[in-house]
Parts: C-alpha cells; sequence; structure tokens
C-alpha cells in the first residue's frame, strides 16, 4: 500500500491491479483508515486519468452483487439526479416512462443535508417499502416496467466504505470520486443506459456551469470506456424545483403532475430527462417525438395510473394516492408573508431546504426521524410579482417551535426587485455524447 501511495502521490497512472488490491483491502480493512484517508488526498489533488476513472469504476462496481436484467427484455434505463430541493423529478419520470413502454431499473437514495432523498418520499406513503431482494426487484422491472429500491448492503459495498472517509476528510468534491461514486451504483443496478442530471446553483453541490460541464465530460468519457449509453442535462438549482419542499407534500405534488397539472417547471424537467430516456431505450427516434408521447400518457392518465401500479406492487396504500388528502399532515402551520411589495428576484434553494430541515422533513444526522408531514409550500417564486402582506410561503410541522425557527432561515432565501427580472434558464444544457 505504501509503493501505491507514492505512485498516486508522484501522479503515476494506477494500473486496474493497483486498483483491484485496493479495494480488496478497504473491504478486508486489511488497509487501514489512515491508508485509505491518505490515498483519497492523493486523488484529490494529482486526480485520475480518463482510463484510470474508468476501471476504479468498474472495480467498485464488482465490489459487491451486480444485479443482472438480461432476463428482462429490451434495454433498461435509469435516471440520475446530484441532489436539489424539491426535485421529485424521480417519481414521475419513472411511472411516466415505463408507461411509455421502457423498462425502468431504479435504485434511490435518501436525503441528508439540504436535499431531500426519494426514498423518504416514497415512504411517506404508508406500507410502502423500497427494501428488497435482487429477485424482487428483477421481478417487479420485468412484471411492472418499473421499480425504485434503495442501495442495499451487498451492493457497491466499497463505495459506502470511502463515501464515509471522503465526508470527514474534505475530498468529497473531485470530479473522479464523484463520477466512480455515482456510476458504478448506477451500472451495479443492470442499467444499460443512463440519463444524468447535473443540477448546479445556490441549492446544488456545483454552484458553476463549468463545474458541471467538466464532470459531465468525465461522466461522458468513463460511460463510453465502459461501453454504457450516457446523456447529461445540465438543469439550474438556485431556487426549488416546483413549489413543494418536503416529502409528503412532494408526494401531492408528484400526483398533480402525472395527471398534467404539475408545475411549469417541474413539467419541462420530466419532459426532457424522459425524452432522452425513450431515445437511449430506443422507444423513440428523436426527443421532440419522445416528448410529445409523454405528454400524451400525462394527459391521458396512462402516467398516473402506472404510478397507482408502481405504489401497489410495493405495497403502498394505493388509495392515499388516489385521495392525497390522506397522505400524511402536520398539526401546525405558518403563513409566512412578503415583508416589502416588488419583483421576487432571488428564493435561495439552499435557504429554503435548511428552513425545511429544520421543520422536520429532513435530517440533520443520518439517525434523525423523518416527518413526513412536515415541509414547505411556495406560493410564488423567482419573477413574480408580490405585494407587501402576500403570502409566500406556508410552512407544516408537527412541531409548533420548529415554525419560528424555520421562518428565521426561510427569510433569507428571499431578495426582490422594484423591477421585473430576466430568470434563469432551467435546462442550461444538454450534451448526448
Amino acid at each position: 500500500m505504501v509503493s501505491l501511495l507514492k505512485k498516486k502521490r508522484d501522479g503515476e497512472v494506477l494500473s486496474r491491479a493497483d486498483y483491484e488490491f485496493f479495494v480488496n483491502g478497504l473491504l478486508s480493512g486489511e488497509i487501514p483508515d489512515y491508508q485509505v484517508s491518505a490515498f483519497l488526498m492523493a486523488v484529490y489533488f494529482q486526480g485520475m486519468t480518463i482510463e484510470e476513472t474508468a476501471v476504479f469504476t468498474d472495480v467498485m462496481m464488482h465490489s459487491g452483487d451486480v444485479i443482472d436484467l438480461s432476463g428482462v427484455d429490451g434495454i433498461k434505463v435509469d435516471k440520475h439526479s446530484t441532489g436539489g430541493v424539491g426535485d421529485k423529478t424521480t417519481l414521475i419520470l419513472g411511472p411516466l416512462v415505463a408507461a411509455a413502454g421502457a423498462k425502468v431499473a431504479k435504485m434511490s437514495g435518501r436525503g441528508l443535508g439540504h436535499t431531500g432523498g426519494t426514498l423518504d418520499k416514497m415512504e411517506s406513503i404508508a406500507g410502502l417499502t423500497v427494501d428488497m431482494s435482487k429477485e424482487t426487484f428483477i421481478n417487479l422491472v420485468k412484471k411492472h416496467g418499473i421499480a425504485i429500491c434503495g442501495q442495499n448492503e451487498s451492493l457497491v459495498p466499497a463505495d459506502k466504505k470511502l463515501y464515509a472517509l471522503r465526508d470527514v476528510t474534505a475530498t468529497v468534491n473531485n470530479l473522479a470520486l464523484i463520477t466512480s461514486s455515482i456510476m458504478s451504483k448506477k451500472f451495479a443496478c443492470g442499467a444499460d443506459a443512463i440519463v444524468i442530471d447535473i443540477k448546479v446553483g445556490e441549492g446544488a453541490y456545483m454552484k458553476t456551469t463549468e463545474e458541471a460541464e467538466q464532470l459531465a465530460k468525465l461522466m461522458l468519457d468513463t460511460s463510453r470506456n465502459m461501453n454504457r449509453d450516457l446523456v447529461v442535462v445540465i438543469s439550474g438549482m438556485n431556487e426549488p424545483l416546483g413549489k413543494m419542499v418536503g416529502n409528503a407534500l412532494e408526494i401531492k405534488e408528484v400526483i398533480q403532475t402525472l395527471k398534467g397539472e404539475g408545475p411549469d417547471d417541474l413539467t419541462e424537467l420530466v419532459l426532457v430527462l424522459g425524452s432522452h430516456m425513450l431515445v437511449l431505450a430506443k422507444v423513440v427516434e428523436s426527443t421532440e417525438e419522445g416528448a410529445r408521447l409523454l405528454n400524451q400518457l400525462l394527459s391521458d392518465g396512462s402516467a398516473f395510473n402506472k404510478f397507482k401500479e408502481l405504489v401497489k406492487a410495493q405495497g403502498g396504500d394505493v388509495s392515499q394516492v388516489e385521495d392525497p388528502s390522506l397522505l400524511p399532515t402536520a398539526i401546525y402551520s405558518y403563513t409566512y408573508t412578503s415583508p416589502k411589495s416588488g419583483y421576487i428576484a432571488e428564493l435561495n434553494a439552499l435557504k429554503v431546504g435548511l428552513a425545511c430541515v429544520k421543520l422536520g422533513a429532513g435530517r440533520e444526522t443520518k439517525s434523525s426521524v423523518i416527518d413526513f408531514g412536515a415541509g414547505i409550500e411556495l406560493k410564488s417564486k423567482v419573477g413574480e410579482y408580490v405585494n407587501q402582506g402576500d403570502a409566500l410561503a406556508i410552512l407544516y410541522s408537527n412541531d409548533q417551535a420548529k415554525l419560528t425557527e424555520a421562518e428565521e432561515i426561510l427569510k433569507q432565501a428571499y431578495k426582490f426587485s422594484p423591477s421585473q427580472i430576466v430568470k434563469q434558464a432551467l435546462i442550461l444544457k444538454e450534451i448526448r455524447k
């Protein structure tokens, strides 16, 4: 290991045998944490070549079980988002794309910090389970065209160990390590093709479009080296996506959108990502054809019916989907009003996300218990005119004291302008090859 550390410290290219030795030693415990940490810091400063990143991703992918979906007909597509506030896209996209005839095999995560987690949102529906065996996952994809599960212990265990150390050694924000972490998990789940939504802005991990483009290029190069199809969409996350932030609240917005009645920004992103997924799955020949098909499925009820099918197949209470008022709610609410008249110039997604966590909708630590009914309903967004005293947002929580604490954070999210502003585009870039 000392020899390997010297090579990476000095900027040398490591071989597949080097990376296999490292991952095996990491999993067995033969390589101690201090040497693993030293390796991560060496990579942080020296980086990896494109070929190294692909090799490391492949070795990480095979550090545990790899789900074989070859028994499922067709091209299996997946979607990954780098995380944001109010981003409930997966829960709309999955059923919508499956309703179009594609096979969607999706492994999702939980929320930590200011970003929400797909699994937490799903579990606000009573009875719904995201923990399942590999066999159950495969059978659901076969039968229903879609399954959404959580990462189990046997899938990419090397990433779980590495991420815990990256978090405490200030090495999270390295493009090669980010790429290998994301791609190893996606490919271990059996996906043939993936659409990656890289978020950029105040509520995202990537703060500039330039950073996002660098990550996109490395992901595309890595997927090409591993013979997988990939499309990257770079989208804005300066303000929250949609108008609902919080688990059960977001499920309500998912249902609205699947019925063709969702907010414009959320619907736009779903159609862009979904049309790329359909092209990758060879269901359609162009994104324009894909968007038309998806719009039809939203309007004729097919997408919503597929969502109900998904919920039922994973043990959820379908009556809560048919009547969203049965979803978890909060005892207490508070309406935050505008302190002045003018156009909303900024609605900081990070501040909204932190306020939501304070209300109980997110985790401040990994052991935090989620309040499914807590969250924020945004009444106005960037570019809209409000009068002093107009409702800007409604805060919900089952702990009354948290409303005041969350309001103090939410106050910092808003900036106003006396004149109309030019709003940033939601879709910043689409990169196919």
